[in-house]
């Protein structure tokens, strides 16, 4: 693709993928059909939620969260244990966190609508140059340019670049975005990348742009852009305190600027070098609550892999010997029957920990 192409040619390629896309485009629930205006509110959930998450897992939830939140203000109004609970397994809880604070201030300091203005929703908290983009240019028809990990594949085969500069992707879409209809544009940029331009096995003979594909000429569509060398995931080894007592286990509540945090979760400590998983647990309970607990048999061990780093989960059940709870390092703490768990937003881990540990319980009163 030369770059800047002249107003004829960038004319011929809009009309080129704004015809691929209204015969190709996938029916996704939160797609407006032709010539209706698309409600603002649910375009920024689709954009948030697909945000580093495959487009099939975010259809189960899509449709559910709007049931228990239709409106902007309904979210709003909602404390944040019920929005993380809603948001329970999509992963990413910033998302689901920032999302919530930034609607919040629209209906505060917006009186409820989402802002039009790109510089003003681009403030909110959260709100990256993508989202803003995405969503000024779907719901208000706002000639924004957006670039996701699907638009950089696009771009970096349409100039044969293994690894385009951000400036340079942006330079290209903005050429793009100032058509009669940057919604439609932007949209079928994004899915010619999800459906066509694929990672591997890209369908060449199927893009409306393939004559200007420089990838594609050459014959270099498959390396391009360059794979990104994955860096090795530093590892925690955590103990997990899970605190018995008459019938009922201690959760607590994550400080929200934390990693999982907002969400409830058994007390747990990072283990120290050569310290046993036993007298790990029991400090969990000790820093984290000011409470004495005697460790007994390990649970379970789950593994979990999040961005940035892996961890190695050690369920230890601990009984409670001494003390109140006092949250010195979480927000708050509840007892709660193994039934009552599922109430209360958990991680995925914490999930499977709760249930393994629920089975435990059973199986010892029944002995």
């Amino acid at each position: 693709m030369a770059e800047p192409l002249d107003d004829r040619a960038l004319a011929g390629l809009r009309e080129r993928l704004l015809e691929w896309y209204r015969a190709n485009r996938r029916d996704l629930p939160w797609r407006s059909a032709a010539g209706q205006q698309p409600d603002p509110y649910r375009v920024w959930l689709s954009e948030v939620m697909l945000q580093q998450t495959r487009v099939d897992t975010v259809l189960r939830y899509y449709g559910r969260w709007l049931e228990r939140f239709p409106t902007l203000q309904s979210l709003a109004d909602a404390p944040l244990d019920d929005v993380l609970k809603a948001w329970e397994g999509l992963g990413y809880y910033s998302r689901a966190r920032n999302f919530h604070r930034a609607v919040r201030e629209v209906a505060m300091k917006h009186d409820g609508q989402v802002p039009r203005d790109f510089d003003t929703f681009h403030s909110l908290p959260g709100v990256g140059r993508y989202t803003a983009g995405a969503v000024s240019s779907i719901a208000f028809g706002e000639p924004a340019p957006i670039v996701d990990g699907n638009v950089r594949r696009v771009f970096a085969r349409w100039i044969d670049e293994p690894n385009p500069t951000q400036s340079r992707l942006w330079r290209m879409a903005a050429q793009i975005a100032p058509g009669a209809t940057p919604g439609e544009l932007n949209q079928a940029l994004m899915e010619l990348g999800a459906t066509v331009c694929t990672p591997r096995n890209p369908r060449c003979d199927r893009c409306p742009a393939s004559h200007l594909c420089w990838a594609y000429l050459r014959g270099t569509q498959e390396e391009r852009p360059a794979p990104v060398k994955a860096r090795p995931l530093p590892h925690e080894d955590t103990a997990v305190a899970i605190i018995e007592h008459e019938g009922r286990f201690l959760l607590v509540r994550r400080p929200v600027d934390e990693r999982l945090g907002g969400l409830w979760a058994f007390p747990q400590a990072v283990r120290r070098r050569g310290e046993a998983v036993a007298a790990a647990a029991e400090r969990a309970a000790r820093e984290g609550l000011d409470l004495a607990v005697r460790a007994g048999e390990e649970v379970a061990t789950v593994q979990h892999t999040f961005t940035h780093v892996r961890a190695t989960y050690h369920a230890v059940r601990c009984a409670w010997t001494g003390g109140q709870p006092v949250p010195l390092r979480y927000d708050d703490w509840v007892w709660v029957t193994p039934p009552e768990v599922e109430t209360y937003a958990l991680p995925v881990a914490q999930k499977r920990i709760a249930g393994l540990a629920a089975a435990r319980m059973a199986e010892a009163e029944a002995a």
